[in-house]
């Protein structure tokens, strides 16, 4: 009789233990945006906005809560984490220094869009004019 239950307690161990250790893999999803000139040199300093659309029920288009900000390193990279896949907008702007004092300066732009996948980091260049 102890046996009996001996062996059952080792067999209900045996089989939480082989559902216990389940394999968690990584889901995080890495941007990782770097953005240029026009020469193909790394811009510091640029603010880099990662923002999703998304289209309402009467049909119009607001900007989801889920985004990130960031500026680039002195290399002109910066990189982002999200838990989950997603297509995002990149806007990356910068103001450039005037020349005169009669100008205000002007502000730099570049737009795209980046994929997100599952557990992998994903690249984009950006050419700001």
């Amino acid at each position: 009789m102890k046996l009996k239950g001996l062996l059952i307690a080792l067999a209900v161990l045996g089989i939480i233990s082989l559902f216990n250790t389940s394999c968690k893999k990584n889901t995080d999803c890495i941007a990782v945006v770097q953005c240029m000139d026009s020469t193909g040199i790394g811009m510091p300093g640029v603010d880099v906005l990662l923002y999703a659309n998304v289209k309402t029920t009467t049909g119009g288009t607001i900007t989801a809560d889920l985004r990130g900000n960031a500026v680039t390193d002195a290399s002109g990279r910066v990189s982002f984490t999200f838990k989950l896949p997603a297509i995002y907008d990149i806007k990356a702007t910068k103001k450039s220094a005037s020349t005169t004092t009669a100008t205000t300066g002007s502000t730099l732009t570049g737009v795209s869009i980046i994929k997100l996948e599952e557990g992998k980091t994903v690249e984009k260049i950006i050419t700001v004019r």
